[in-house]
């Protein structure tokens, strides 16, 4: 734990993840030392040292830090924390909005998604309450900004590929997307706060448009430039169910269906604890580039 004269300490899981890099670097530059957990051998950092582990089950003790940051999966990071002594550190952990927009997915994998997540927040409440400590959960929405997230950079991929990208003519449910420092910014302003019990946040980013929009503006950024091709709905459910028997893609139908489904936020709770304040989504070619291993 701090002590006069000594810098605070943090235990940061998910360190070499897209969030949890920025997260490092800010701590860093605050003049945090980290230790940070990983898979393999990484190389020397000042201010942080390296514990290699897996969670949930070698990730290592908990005891002795001022702050516990977890920027990967939720629900391995919450039977960590559940059953680690940690004392009264302060914990702030990543989660997701599937958990509000996949627990009524027609998909039985989707709605496994959003239940896991939401025993998940409950473990970790209920251990943070029981301890003492502040806890703090972020729930990102679509996040981009590193190279490595799952939905536009895959988008981005495909369209460099072949040079366009299709859509059905009706995918125009809304979007926030989120950019990777914004959460890392989000993420250490959460460090602030007190109280035991856990406190939740959603964190869309600060524009909302409709998917094909925010598809259109990726392709835009894209160098060379890509095609947007609008189809009709028919069409274009023959094209997808053509494009996942080929392997050009893996989307089932709940992943298409939910273009046309609104998926908006409130980040004014967020606003208020944590001063967020998240950008427009003006992206460039460089946020859908993969990151150097």
């Amino acid at each position: 734990m701090t002590t006069p004269g000594h810098p605070p300490r943090a235990l940061l899981y998910g360190a070499s993840g897209q969030i949890g890099r920025r997260v490092l670097a800010d701590l860093r530059a605050r003049g945090w030392r980290v230790v940070a957990l990983s898979r393999e051998e990484r190389p020397a950092m000042a201010g942080v040292e390296w514990r290699r582990g897996v969670l949930p089950d070698s990730a290592g003790p908990g005891d002795g830090f001022d702050a516990i940051i977890s920027c990967g999966p939720l629900d391995l990071f919450s039977h960590w924390y559940a059953r680690t002594p940690t004392g009264d550190a302060r914990v702030v952990a990543f989660g997701s909005t599937s958990v509000h927009v996949k627990a009524d997915s027609s998909d039985p994998g989707e709605r496994d998604v959003a239940a896991r997540l939401r025993l998940a927040e409950t473990r970790l409440a209920d251990a943070a309450l029981a301890r003492g400590a502040a806890a703090t959960l972020l729930r990102p929405t679509l996040v981009y900004g590193a190279g490595s997230d799952r939905n536009l950079t895959r988008i981005a991929t495909l369209a460099r590929r072949h040079g366009f990208f299709i859509l059905p003519h009706d995918a125009r449910g809304l979007r926030q997307p989120v950019h990777v420092d914004d959460l890392a910014a989000a993420a250490v302003a959460a460090l602030s706060l007190r109280g035991p019990g856990l406190r939740a946040y959603d964190l869309p980013g600060g524009e909302t448009l409709a998917y094909r929009e925010m598809v259109a503006r990726v392709l835009a950024a894209l160098q060379p430039p890509a095609r947007l091709l609008v189809l009709p709905g028919p069409v274009f459910a023959l094209a997808a169910r053509l494009a996942r028997v080929t392997g050009l893609h893996d989307a089932g139908e709940a992943v298409l269906a939910r273009m046309r489904q609104d998926l908006a936020f409130d980040a004014g709770p967020a606003r208020e604890a944590l001063g967020y304040a998240p950008r427009p989504f003006l992206p460039d070619a460089a946020m859908f580039d993969a990151p150097p291993r």
